[in-house]
């Protein structure tokens, strides 16, 4: 029996590199037992030792190419175009719709919105590209996007950036231990809004993140000043459909003060803080301050009442938006990989469906969340911010005329 195609491309590669380093009498003796052995013809023999392995330059149907002696020639793939012009046209509209997502998070949006994303007229969703938005993957709508982003890159300006791991916290007050597997436990911080100038006085956003759903509550404050935070604190407990078990804020002094600590303490909230100067102790928080604000309001300075006004609009519409629509990913496990650090998310889910599948959220809870979901719809939501955010800067950009012609 003889040799196969691949035994003698194995026996080839490895007298080649024989054949070139022998003298003529050498090279004779390992052509004549490579012919026997392969029963390959002398010419044809002899060009494959000499040139195995080499870049030469060959005329193939007519065309002028570049070969390697010994691989293949690669096949053009010949095929039919899955995901058309319309598919590629629905899925730009729909990344631009909603706020640039990952492809990961939007196909998620998309299959659990299908039904009433096609009854958009501007979407231009019908039967064929709802069938074929079904089917897609994360991975293919990313390579649909690549052109558009490279054209409409995000950069962010802001100081805060998304931290890897949330590490063990410093503890002012302990009544019950941080349970990250159980909703109820928010991270706390403050973004201001001073355009990048801090001088006087400006508008500040609270931003409340559940650890667990990664739920997050957003509040528009004057300054800030405790007060303020404090009155914002216990509106979102007041809001949220479960109990607020416990909080972790950094050491700013809108936190770290006599008025939250005994607030905590009559509630029985534990509140804990990070250390000082280190941002990845409240890295799920710190995400969010770029994800949902930075994203949504930008870096202009707000420092007027009816900025105010028109911030805390934007937020009442968009933290439904971001809650009950808006998938997100959370790190379940991490893997060291000599140097590196192999993280492994969960599926993104939006932090609705999360508490919804959660074993420890009772069905109060689940009944109310469903309650309030039925009264929404995400086009219209995301229509709501849309014109909120829009109020926002129309007066932001009156503000600053004003200015200029003082």
């Amino acid at each position: 029996m003889g040799l196969t195609m691949k035994d003698k491309k194995a026996l080839t590669q490895e007298l080649a590199k024989r054949y070139r380093r022998s003298d003529r009498k050498q090279k004779t003796a390992i052509l004549d037992e490579f012919i026997k052995t392969t029963g390959y013809r002398r010419k044809y023999a002899i060009h494959l030792l000499a040139n195995w392995g080499k870049r030469k330059t060959r005329v193939i149907d007519r065309e002028l190419v570049s070969v390697v002696v010994g691989r293949p020639k690669k096949q053009k793939r010949v095929g039919t175009v899955t995901y058309g012009e319309s598919v590629r046209a629905a899925v730009t509209e729909l990344w631009k719709f909603f706020d640039y997502m990952c492809g990961k998070r939007l196909v998620v949006l998309i299959r659990m919105n299908i039904e009433l994303l096609m009854h958009q007229p501007e979407l231009c969703i019908d039967g064929e590209v709802k069938k074929k938005l079904m089917s897609i993957s994360a991975a293919t709508i990313d390579r649909i996007l690549k052109p558009e982003r490279e054209k409409m890159s995000l950069r962010s300006r802001s100081p805060t950036r998304p931290g890897p791991i949330l590490k063990h916290q410093i503890p002012i007050r302990t009544f019950y231990p941080w349970d990250e597997r159980l909703h109820g436990f928010f991270e706390l911080d403050t973004v201001g809004h001073d355009g990048g100038s801090a001088g006087g006085e400006c508008c500040f956003t609270l931003n409340a993140t559940d650890v667990y759903s990664g739920s997050v509550e957003l509040r528009a404050l004057r300054n800030r000043g405790h007060r303020w935070v404090m009155e914002q604190v216990i509106d979102i407990r007041s809001a949220l459909p479960f109990a607020l078990k416990g909080v972790d804020t950094d050491n700013g002094g809108e936190f770290i003060n006599n008025v939250l600590l005994q607030y905590c303490k009559e509630h029985q909230i534990t509140f804990t803080r990070g250390r000082p100067y280190r941002k990845n102790d409240n890295c799920f928080v710190e995400q969010k301050n770029d994800m949902a604000v930075r994203r949504s309001v930008g870096y202009y300075r707000f420092d007027t009442e009816e900025e105010f006004v028109a911030l805390q609009s934007v937020y009442r519409h968009l933290c439904p938006l971001l809650n009950f629509y808006y998938p997100s990913v959370r790190i379940i496990a991490k893997e060291r990989i000599g140097s590196k650090i192999k993280k492994i998310y969960d599926e993104p889910k939006p932090p609705y469906v999360r508490l919804l599948e959660s074993p420890k959220a009772d069905d109060a809870i689940k009944k109310e969340l469903k309650t309030r979901e039925r009264k929404l719809h995400i086009m219209k939501q995301k229509r709501l911010v849309d014109l909120a955010v829009a109020e926002l800067l129309r007066i932001y950009e009156k503000k600053k005329k004003q200015t200029l012609e003082i």
